[in-house]
């Protein structure tokens, strides 16, 4: 398992356990954003559709939306980000996490990006 997928809007999901994802943004999106100094974090419970606003990072560059990479329901969240907003830099795939979404349909991981795919992807912008 543990194998990362990769949206275009350059967040990451990784399938912890049977249908539960965490989910993040990616390295590339960490750098360009620059210095994250906010993170605003949905409620646990809340429920939402691919693509529907996640999350907001605010950087010293500009303010982001975070989308859900696929249907589900938030089951955790990262309280660290609330005061270590720095971490989405730092470590995006690992203490920079955001959430832990319960995926609805597992067939919407099949739109995700591998890493190839995603490598290439951003090679490309």
């Amino acid at each position: 398992m543990s194998q990362f997928r990769y949206s275009k809007d350059h967040e990451w999901l990784r399938e912890e356990t049977a249908g539960i994802a965490t989910v993040g943004i990616t390295e590339y999106a960490a750098q360009q954003l620059g210095d994250v100094v906010f993170i605003e974090l949905p409620e646990i419970g809340k429920t939402v559709s691919g693509g529907d606003v996640l999350a907001v990072i605010e950087s010293v560059k500009a303010a982001v939306e975070v989308y859900a990479p696929v249907s589900g329901e938030v089951v955790a969240i990262n309280d660290r980000l609330v005061d270590e907003p720095e971490l989405a830099n730092k470590d995006p795939r690992s203490q920079g996490w955001f959430l832990k979404l319960r995926i609805a349909n597992p067939t919407e991981l099949n739109g995700l990006m591998d890493d190839d795919a995603y490598a290439k992807y951003i090679a490309g912008l």
